[in-house]
């Protein structure tokens, strides 16, 4: 079994990538920042001695020019030599004390070791010279060749001296020269660091993008998606996730919501199917007998008719080979008996025709035939005696449909056509064909429609007969029986008494194609 990776922990991930490329940045920028930081430190400690060997120097070279002028003859500079070398000697002191005034971090810098060595070296002549001039009363006692003897021996230890304070700034320009090229490697080297930790940064925020876009955004995406379809009622849709975390068991929770839903929805529709199907039967059967209750004194008269002249007949029997004209009335009254029989044997026909319940099947039909079949049905029913069905003459429309179906749907027109007109009212119907669809129209002169009864024609159990009769499902049951034929039904009146339009539109019915049930048309 696969293991199901948690959120939780693609969120830890992502939150490890983002301290490693915070720590990676971090480093780089404080390792670069620390490295100039140390050589700005050390540049500014290095730099505070030159002040000081310079001045060293120009003590070095006021006490020269003082020991130069000493061994020109002239006396009063002896003292004043003295005053140089004591300024000298603190001039060094303050060079030493600036030497060892700071630790320096940086290696390429902090190496004072030849500056060192070279105080030390200037500290010995110094001292040299104050050993030679530390008597200056002996120097004075001993008149001019005392003090000449003196100034020459005080000499070569001035130019040692005047040497090593010389050397004191080169040992410091050496190291910044060196410094360059150190820097420079150093610098290409910080350069590439702080690149390559860029490009890792770079890639790390790609990298945290894509796992956000494939562990969150995509799958909230595709959920949104897939349930806005199954909102919109296409239950066949399923969420297809493979992030293997909590988003992917929410879109199989969706599924499995939705294949329920599917299923109840299935389940609906066939109860409903089913109880559409036990309505339309119950219609068929109220309608037969509304029909049988309407004709049935027509087929008394025809029964009537028969009998008295099967009466007459069964009188002249006896005498019918004596008298020809007798022989041409019974052969007169045996016709009309076979006109009446045949008479009640059609309309009882159609009434079994129209009441027989057979499976749904399409096939091509011709609607102004089943128009004109259902209008002579109701020509027998007394109570619309008077009242006209005009069909419109022309070419028959072929359509594609349940032939006992659409029968039941004329009929429902018709007889509440029939029902909103007066006694002398008309009811005209006419059937046409319009692009690729056949449109039934049937207009009556009768009592019209409010808007309200409109909006609420189609309802079940919705009804504004001028009887007060009626079931109020006729309308609704053809409503039904058209929209499951693919087709549309239709109602307009232009208000109360002013008649009724109603527009019936179904598939045209093409030879050789497989009906909607699979059967061959």
């Amino acid at each position: 079994m696969v293991r199901r990776r948690a959120i939780r922990e693609k969120l830890l991930l992502g939150a490890l990538l983002v301290g490693v490329m915070v720590v990676v940045l971090s480093a780089s920028s404080f390792l670069a920042v620390y490295s100039y930081r140390r050589l700005v430190r050390a540049l500014s400690c290095r730099a505070a001695e030159l002040p000081r060997a310079s001045e060293l120097g120009e003590r070095v070279g006021m006490l020269r020019l003082t020991h130069a002028r000493s061994m020109a003859g002239d006396a009063g500079e002896v003292g004043s030599f003295l005053d140089r070398l004591a300024a000298a000697e603190e001039a060094l002191k303050a060079y030493r004390l600036e030497l060892d005034a700071y630790e320096l971090d940086d290696s390429r810098l902090a190496d004072r070791t030849k500056e060192a060595v070279t105080a030390q070296r200037i500290a010995d002549c110094l001292a040299t010279i104050g050993t030679i001039t530390r008597r200056p009363a002996d120097i004075q006692a001993g008149g001019p060749a005392g003090r000449h003897d003196t100034l020459l021996a005080v000499g070569p230890q001035l130019e040692s001296l005047a040497a090593l304070t010389e050397e004191l700034p080169s040992f410091l320009q050496q190291r910044l020269h060196d410094l360059s090229s150190e820097v420079r490697t150093r610098y290409r080297t910080l350069i590439i660091t702080t690149w390559t930790a860029a490009l890792a940064a770079a890639g790390l925020v790609a990298a945290i993008a894509a796992l956000t876009y494939r562990w969150v955004f995509r799958p909230l995406r595709l959920l949104g998606h897939g349930s806005r379809r199954v909102a919109a009622g296409d239950f066949t849709y399923r969420i297809a996730l493979d992030t293997d975390d909590e988003m992917a068991e929410l879109a199989e929770a969706l599924n499995d919501m939705t294949e329920r839903f599917q299923e109840i929805r299935d389940d609906l529709d066939r109860q409903v199917q089913e109880r559409t199907r036990e309505v339309i039967r119950s219609e068929q059967l109220a309608s037969v007998g509304f029909l049988a209750a309407g004709v049935a004194h027509e087929i008394n008269n025809p029964l009537a008719s028969i009998a008295m002249c099967a009466e007459s007949l069964e009188g002249r029997i006896e005498a019918l080979a004596a008298d020809e004209s007798d022989a041409a009335v019974v052969r007169r009254y045996l016709a009309l008996i076979q006109s009446e029989a045949f008479r009640c044997k059609g309309i009882t026909e159609k009434l079994l025709d129209f009441s027989r319940l057979g499976e749904v099947r399409r096939q091509a039909t011709a609607l102004v035939g089943v128009v004109t079949d259902v209008a002579e049905m109701l020509r027998h029913v007394g109570r619309f005696a008077g009242r006209t069905i005009a069909i419109e003459e022309g070419g028959d429309v072929l359509v594609m449909v349940n032939p006992q179906e659409i029968k039941q749907v004329v009929l429902n027109l018709l007889v509440n056509a029939l029902d909103s007109i007066e006694d002398s009212g008309t009811v005209r119907v006419a059937a046409r064909r319009t692009g690729g669809e056949a449109v039934l129209t049937l207009v009556d002169d009768g009592c019209g429609m409010t808007p309200e009864v409109l909006e609420h024609l189609f309802e079940p159990f919705f009804t504004r007969r001028k009887s007060g009769q009626g079931t109020g499902l006729g309308l609704s049951i053809a409503h039904r029986i058209v929209a499951d034929h693919g087709g549309r039904i239709q109602a307009s009146s232009d208000g109360p008494g002013k008649g009724s339009t109603f527009r019936v539109t179904l598939p045209l019915a093409q030879v050789g194609v497989a009906d909607p049930v699979g059967r061959a048309a």
